[in-house]
C-alpha cells in the first residue's frame, strides 16, 4: 500500500464538532502524531494497537519529520491539528516538507471547524460577511507585517477575527491592535466578542464593545471577533448583516442609511481633531456630512455636553417643541424621530397673526414669528437657519425673561446681522447651545443638528440615518 499522511484538523475540541470523516481516518490510523495536549479529544476513537506519538508546544517540524519518517515504512500515519488543519495548522508545512524531500508520500487534508467558527457560533452571527483571521504571534511573522495587516483589515472594514492575541511573553501586541482599529475609523460602540476555550471545559463567552474592550481579559486559548461598520449587538447576540433585507419593502431606506454610515466613517477619517466629547463629534460629523465642509471643525462651536445635555431632555420628556424661524428647518428634521421622541417641530411663519404683528411693530416676519412661539413655548429648542433677526428678537426676550429656551441652534446664514445675532446669543451661559460661527449657516444645516441630537443614542456605534 503506498505511504500515506492524512492531515486532519479536530475542531477546537469537542466531540461535536469533530467530523465523520475526521473521526474514521483517526478510527483507522496505525499511528497519529500530534501535540500532546490535543490527544484527550481523539483517544476514545483509536484502535487499540493506535501508536500515539506526541510532542510538546513548537515542536512542529519535528513532528512532521515524524510522520514522514513512520509513513515511509507503510503505515497510515494521521497528523492531527486543532480546529482547521489549514489554518494556523500543520497542514502547510506538510506539503512543504514532501516538497523539500521530494517525497513519495501521498499526502491528504481532511478540515476542520476552526475555533472561529466555533467562537462565531456562540456569539451569534458576527461573520455574517467579508472577514478576514489575523494572528498575533510574531514567531514566524515580524511585527511590522502584521501591524500593516491589522491596519488594512481595519480601513478595509473587514469583520476580524483574532488569534493568538496574547502569551506570557506578548501582553502589548492587543492593546496596539485596538488602537489601530480605533484610529482606522473603527468606532468604539463596534461589537467586540470574545470566546475562550471554545467548545471546550471551561468555555467562557463575552461580548462587549471596542471602546470597552479591554485585552487584559483574554489569554492565549480566547478568540477574538471584531465586528465591522454593519456589526450591531442585539439581544444579547453579535450579528453582522449578509444585506437580505435590502430586497424587502423599505430596502432602499436601509441601503440609504448604509450610505450614510460609510460617509460618516470617511468624514471621521478626515478629521483634524477626531478626539473630541462624542456628542459634539456626533454634531460635528452631521454638519460636515450635510455640507461637505471640513471648515465645520473649525466654526461648529458647541457648549460643553450641549448636545448630549438637550437629547436628556427630549428623552425624559421634558422637552416637546422645536421651534424653528422658518418652515426649511422645520421640513428638515425628521419625522420619525419627531414621532419616536413624542416631539412637534412648528413654525410661525405662516401663522395668520404674524403680518399683522409685524406691520404694527415695523420688525420682520421672521421676528414676530418668534415673538408669537414664545408666547406659547417659551421652554422650547430654538432653532435658526434663515434668520438673523429672528435669533435677535429671541435675545431679547429672554432678556426681558419671556423665553427660557431649553437649548439654543443658531445657524443664520448671511452678511447683514448675522455674526452679530451669534455674539448675542453666546453670552446666555445657562442655556445649551450650538453654534454656526461666522457668516456660515442655513436651514438644511439648523435641521441636521437638531438630528444629530434626536439620534444621539445612535453616536457610539456610529449608526447615523435610523429614522430617514
Amino acid at each position: 500500500m503506498k505511504a500515506r499522511i492524512i492531515v486532519a484538523g479536530i475542531g477546537p475540541g469537542s466531540k461535536e464538532d469533530i467530523t465523520p470523516a475526521v473521526l474514521d481516518a483517526v478510527r483507522r490510523a496505525d499511528v497519529v502524531v500530534g501535540y500532546k495536549y490535543y490527544f484527550q479529544f481523539i483517544r476514545p476513537y483509536l484502535r487499540p494497537d493506535c501508536e500515539c506519538v506526541d510532542t510538546g508546544m513548537k515542536k512542529e517540524r519535528q513532528r512532521a519529520e515524524q510522520a514522514f519518517g513512520i509513513a515511509a515504512g507503510g503505515k497510515t500515519v494521521v497528523v492531527i491539528s486543532s480546529g482547521d488543519a489549514g489554518i494556523y495548522g500543520m497542514a502547510p508545512l506538510i506539503y512543504e516538507m514532501k516538497r523539500e524531500r521530494n517525497a513519495d508520500i501521498e499526502i491528504e487534508c481532511y478540515p476542520g471547524i476552526s475555533a472561529f467558527q466555533k467562537a462565531a457560533s456562540l456569539l451569534g452571527a458576527p461573520i455574517g460577511h467579508d472577514f478576514c483571521v489575523i494572528s498575533l504571534s510574531d514567531l514566524m511573522t515580524p511585527w511590522e507585517l502584521i501591524e500593516r495587516r491589522i491596519a488594512a483589515a481595519a480601513a478595509a472594514d473587514f469583520v476580524t477575527a483574532v488569534y493568538n492575541p496574547k502569551s506570557d511573553g506578548r501582553y502589548w501586541q492587543l492593546h496596539r491592535l485596538k488602537e489601530v482599529f480605533l484610529r482606522e475609523g473603527r468606532t468604539a460602540g463596534t461589537p467586540v466578542g470574545y470566546v475562550r476555550q471554545a467548545g471546550r471545559p471551561g468555555q467562557e463567552i463575552k461580548l462587549t464593545s471596542l471602546g470597552s474592550f479591554d485585552p487584559e481579559d483574554v489569554d492565549m486559548f480566547t478568540v477574538i471577533i471584531i465586528g465591522n461598520s454593519q456589526s450591531y449587538e442585539w439581544d444579547r447576540t453579535f450579528i453582522t448583516p449578509r444585506g437580505y433585507y435590502r430586497d424587502t419593502p423599505g430596502g432602499e431606506e436601509k441601503k440609504g442609511r448604509q450610505i450614510m454610515i460609510q460617509s460618516f466613517l470617511t468624514i471621521g477619517k478626515e478629521l483634524k481633531h477626531p478626539h473630541i466629547p462624542p456628542d459634539r463629534k456626533w454634531a460635528l460629523l452631521h454638519a460636515i456630512h450635510t455640507t461637505a465642509d471640513f471648515d465645520m471643525e473649525n466654526i461648529l462651536y458647541t457648549d460643553d455636553g450641549a448636545v448630549e445635555h438637550i437629547y436628556g431632555k427630549m428623552k425624559r420628556g421634558e422637552l416637546k417643541t422645536i421651534v424653528s424661524d422658518v418652515t426649511m428647518v422645520t421640513s428638515g428634521i425628521r419625522k420619525g424621530a419627531l414621532e419616536r421622541l413624542g416631539m412637534e417641530a412648528v413654525c410661525y411663519l405662516s401663522d395668520p397673526r404674524v403680518e399683522s404683528i409685524a406691520e404694527t411693530e415695523n420688525i420682520t416676519r421672521t421676528q414676530a414669528g418668534i415673538r408669537l412661539a414664545v408666547a406659547e413655548h417659551p421652554g422650547a429648542l430654538f432653532v435658526f437657519g434663515n434668520a438673523p433677526t429672528a435669533l435677535m428678537e429671541l435675545c431679547t426676550l429672554i432678556r426681558k425673561g419671556k423665553a427660557h429656551p431649553a437649548g439654543i441652534i443658531a445657524s443664520p446664514v448671511g452678511f447683514v446681522h448675522v455674526k452679530e445675532s451669534k455674539y448675542m446669543a453666546k453670552t446666555f451661559t445657562q442655556i445649551p447651545k450650538i453654534i454656526i460661527e461666522g457668516r456660515k449657516g442655513g436651514s438644511n444645516l439648523a435641521a441636521t443638528l437638531c438630528n444629530a441630537i434626536m439620534t444621539l443614542d445612535d453616536a457610539e456605534a456610529l449608526r447615523p440615518g435610523r429614522d430617514l
